[in-house]
């Protein structure tokens, strides 16, 4: 059985996700690709789309949203993901059971939640007219007025399949934006692929990969399983630890010497969370920089393929500054190189500042 290096793994890591080199592609077949992407905030695609897609405008994710190509709607590990909306009919309810899960051992906030009775009440409000949660919280409290508010809105969320409604905002989605039911807005029933095909999908856009990095991408649990019976139709290889990472035959895993060029990954990307071991992409001793104790993940920049540090840009009136923030000393061309991608970068996100900024943080 061959052995990856942890660099050859991370190169293959960052092939499937358009890291080695922006490509020519459309924003639907580049989210698809990328098997979604984490949208917490609507203006994380954005960044993450920019740094991978050759020639990105911010009006071609706009379009494919009003078009009804590409949704943003509570997915994998019950968060907010961009996918495209072959990607969400396919497997929204291939996902039900992680989904379910997640209304499931919190003590006190789903008490005397009838799921029976609530979905219903809820589908009916949000085909009235496509409501935000707070507003829907407060009509479901007077249909349910025993049952915890908050229990309530976060049941509809994660088991009722919804999707936000985009609008004009400059990210495509206000701070606080409505949901309505997703066969509606899509006009079709949503499908249930098999687990299997989802698994492959993930191998596809992260792999190789582990039994346990599927199941923290997926919130899925007995992934193991399912690979097993995957096994004649897919490479397996072992990690320099000696685990098992499975792989489709003819996916790319470049050698670990091809360059990896300064990129920078929104709050919330994908890849760094989309694996149980994230060594691959970040240092161990790295981790509580990047993932804060309130579970937020920062946005960060990549040298040489791997993490190397925080960013975010601080706007006040007409100047906008990008600062960086290295775990470690940076070599001059690591510096130079950033400086130049982080320019770039607040051109795109800040294109109405009258002056702009590039701040590298002291150690």
């Amino acid at each position: 059985m061959d052995i990856l290096t942890t660099r050859r793994i991370n190169r293959a890591t960052l092939a499937r996700q358009m890291l080695l080199q922006r490509e020519k592609t459309d924003v639907v077949a580049a989210v698809e690709r990328l098997g979604g992407m984490q949208a917490q905030e609507a203006r994380h695609p954005f960044t993450g789309l920019w740094s991978r897609v050759d020639g990105f405008r911010r009006e071609d994710l706009h379009r494919a949203l009003r078009d009804r190509l590409l949704v943003r709607a509570t997915m994998m590990r019950a968060t907010l993901h961009l996918m495209s909306a072959a990607d969400y009919m396919a497997f929204r309810l291939t996902l039900g059971p992680a989904l379910a899960a997640a209304v499931t051992g919190r003590t006190g906030l789903f008490d005397g939640l009838d799921l029976d009775r609530l979905l219903p009440v809820a589908h009916r409000l949000l085909l009235e007219r496509p409501r935000d949660f707070t507003t829907l919280r407060g009509l479901l409290q007077k249909e349910f007025p025993e049952a915890n508010e908050r229990g309530l809105g976060y049941a509809v969320r994660t088991q009722l399949p919804l999707v936000m409604v985009p609008t004009e905002d400059r990210w495509a989605f206000p701070r606080t934006a409505a949901f309505t039911p997703a066969d509606d807005w899509l006009g079709s029933e949503l499908s249930s692929e098999p687990v299997e095909r989802l698994v492959l999908r993930y191998l596809a856009a992260f792999g190789p990969a582990t039994s346990a990095d599927a199941q923290t991408w997926s919130g899925i649990k007995g992934l193991r399983a399912v690979l097993d019976g995957l096994r004649p139709r897919l490479r397996v290889f072992r990690d320099e630890q000696g685990r098992e990472l499975f792989d489709l035959p003819d996916a790319p895993r470049p050698d670990e010497d091809v360059p990896a060029p300064a990129r920078f990954l929104p709050d919330f990307d994908n890849l760094v969370l989309a694996h149980a071991d994230r060594t691959r992409v970040i240092a161990d001793e790295y981790r509580e920089k990047v993932v804060t104790k309130n579970l937020r993940v920062r946005a960060t920049f990549l040298w040489d393929g791997s993490v190397r540090g925080t960013w975010q840009v601080e706007r006040r009136r007409k100047a906008a500054v990008l600062r960086l923030t290295p775990f470690e000393p940076l070599s001059e061309s690591a510096v130079s190189d950033l400086t130049r991608e982080a320019d770039a970068l607040l051109r795109f996100a800040e294109p109405d500042a009258e002056t702009l900024e590039v701040r590298l943080d002291d150690l």
